[in-house]
C-alpha cells in the first residue's frame, strides 16, 4: 500500500533502523555539465551490513554503470572498462569521479527515513505529518513523497520515495529522485503485539 506524503497530523507509528538492508529501485538526477542540463536514468542496488555498502548504479538496459564500495574511512569506486578509484571520503569520491554529488554517507540513513537536520538534531521522517521535508547539514534538500507499509509490520511505514536537491558548483542545480521498490532485511522483525 502507497500513502501520498499529506500534512493530516497523526500520531507516527514507530520505526526502527535497519543495520543490515538491501534496496533496489529507480533513480533519476538532473545536474548541469557546463552550464548545459543533463539528467540520467537508471536502477540502484544498495545493500548494506552495518557500516559497509556496496551501490551498484545500472543504466536502464540494466547494465552496471558503477559499483561504489564503502567501508568508515575507504571508499571504491569501479566504472565498466576503468581502473577501480579510491579514496577516504565516499562522498568526494563519487563527486570527482561521476561529476555530480550522490550523498552516499547520508542516503544510509536517509533511506529509512532517519538522518541529522541542518541545526544538528536527529530528524525520524513519518507520512502524513509535518516531517516529510528536511535541510541537511551538508546542504541537501530532503523530501519524503511517497511511502510503503513494512511488509513485516502492517501500519509500519518506510520511504518509497525522495527527493533530494542541492545547489553546487561543480554541476548546478542537482536533483535526484530516489524511487525503492524492493526491500529486504536480515534484522528480526520487530515485536507487532
Amino acid at each position: 500500500m502507497h500513502h501520498e506524503t499529506t500534512m493530516e497530523q497523526g500520531p507516527p507509528v514507530e520505526r526502527h533502523y535497519h543495520d543490515t538492508i538491501a534496496l533496489s529501485g529507480r533513480l533519476s538526477i538532473q545536474y548541469s555539465l557546463n552550464n548545459q542540463p543533463q539528467s540520467l536514468h537508471g536502477s540502484f542496488t544498495w545493500d548494506q551490513q552495518n557500516d559497509h555498502i556496496i551501490l551498484s548504479l545500472l543504466s536502464p538496459l540494466g547494465q552496471t554503470l558503477a559499483v561504489i564500495d564503502s567501508k568508515p574511512g575507504e571508499a571504491v569506486l569501479t566504472q565498466s572498462g576503468k581502473s577501480p578509484i579510491m579514496a577516504n571520503d565516499v562522498d568526494v569520491l563519487v563527486s570527482q569521479a561521476l561529476g555530480w554529488p550522490l550523498p552516499v554517507s547520508g542516503l544510509r540513513d536517509w533511506l529509512q527515513g532517519f538522518g541529522k537536520a541542518n541545526d544538528g538534531s536527529p530528524f525520524v521522517a513519518h507520512p502524513n505529518t509535518e516531517t516529510t521535508r528536511f535541510a541537511t547539514q551538508d546542504g541537501w534538500a530532503l523530501s519524503y513523497v511517497d511511502w510503503q507499509d513494512e511488509a513485516a509490520n502492517i501500519g509500519r511505514n518506510r520511504p518509497r520515495r525522495i527527493d533530494l536537491t542541492r545547489q553546487t558548483e561543480q554541476a548546478g542545480l542537482v536533483s535526484i529522485r530516489i524511487v525503492i521498490s524492493d526491500w529486504q532485511t536480515s534484522d528480526p522483525p520487530a515485536n507487532t503485539q
